[in-house]
């Protein structure tokens, strides 16, 4: 198997989620810094335009979005499992919610001033408004929650959150699972990112002890990497021959098409390539770069739009 390279940023939450999943299952990376905001070229010489962090390299296969990287490093690493066959269908669930409703709700608490003021504390100021340009061009102009709606709803998803863990170590029982690792990356930004909002947790101390817990797991071993070291890496390496059944179509689009793949509610940016495999949960496209060589780019389907490339 090639390395693990994890291109990534401190502050990233999602990031989080996937680097305390890595420590997790015991699996070494390398670490490769990218930008907060954009432009962001060596990240999109790999990817063809997606931007959103993290993005997990191996080799030549470029995994987007991390629900897709949980599923690729559970294949890579079955054991401890993310998805107890007992729970699997809850826990996507509860993931899914997590990444999506709990997150929005949490930045939004988390991007009030008290917050904004810790998490670029010594920032020049033209670098707080690219940020703030930045993600507003993410949302595609949909505003962000009121801070003030946020902490209410906020405290009410840590009541839900803290009800799953009464009685027992995590929220599906006495090991970490997929649901976990989502629910703690916002609450992490809170904590170690925005630690002058933390007083939300107090109400709460079975989410408190269930953060220590997360927090203990660690990011394993890591290893450095340059951003053009992980670019040669890509040009040297053949991607990964597919497996199984790669066509499931939904679309009436034909293999070998050129498409484009895009988030569809954050981060539009999108992807050009040809379509080389649409399974029942995935999408990849073969690309060529420049920088890159060819690169397989991989989507999962959930949350992203396929569409034909303008000819």
């Amino acid at each position: 198997m090639s390395e693990l390279i994890l291109h990534h940023y401190p502050n990233s939450p999602f990031a989080e989620k996937i680097r305390l999943i890595l420590g997790h299952k015991k699996l070494p990376w390398k670490s490769v810094f990218i930008p907060m905001i954009m432009p962001k070229p060596d990240l999109t010489a790999l990817t063809g335009g997606y931007r959103k962090t993290p993005v997990l390299q191996i080799g030549a296969d470029i995994y987007c979005d991390t629900a897709l990287i949980c599923d690729v490093l559970e294949h890579l690493a079955p054991a401890p499992t993310l998805y107890p066959q007992a729970v699997n269908g809850a826990a996507r669930i509860v993931t899914q919610w997590a990444d999506g409703s709990l997150f929005t709700a949490a930045m939004a608490y988390n991007f009030q001033p008290a917050g904004v003021a810790q998490v670029f504390a010594g920032a020049p100021a033209e670098g707080v408004q690219a940020f703030v340009a930045d993600r507003a061009a993410m949302r595609g102009g949909a505003p962000r929650m009121a801070s003030s709606d946020a902490a209410a709803t906020y405290k009410s998803y840590l009541r839900r959150l803290a009800n799953m863990l009464h009685g027992q170590d995590y929220l599906f029982g006495t090991q970490p699972c997929v649901a976990d690792f989502a629910a703690y990356h916002p609450l992490w930004f809170t904590q170690e990112r925005t630690p002058a909002l933390a007083g939300i947790f107090d109400a709460t101390p079975e989410i408190q002890a269930w953060m220590g817990r997360m927090k203990a797991i660690g990011h394993g071993t890591v290893g450095k990497c340059s951003a053009e070291e992980a670019l040669q890496t890509a040009r040297r390496t053949t991607p990964a021959a597919l497996q199984g059944d790669v066509f499931q179509d939904e679309h009436g689009i034909a293999l070998g098409s050129q498409v484009v793949v895009a988030a569809d509610t954050f981060g539009l940016e999108p992807t050009e390539g040809e379509l080389i495999a649409a399974t029942r949960t995935r999408y990849t496209l073969r690309r060529t770069d420049e920088r890159a060589g060819t690169v397989h780019v991989h989507f999962p389907r959930v949350g992203f739009t396929l569409k034909k490339a303008a000819s």
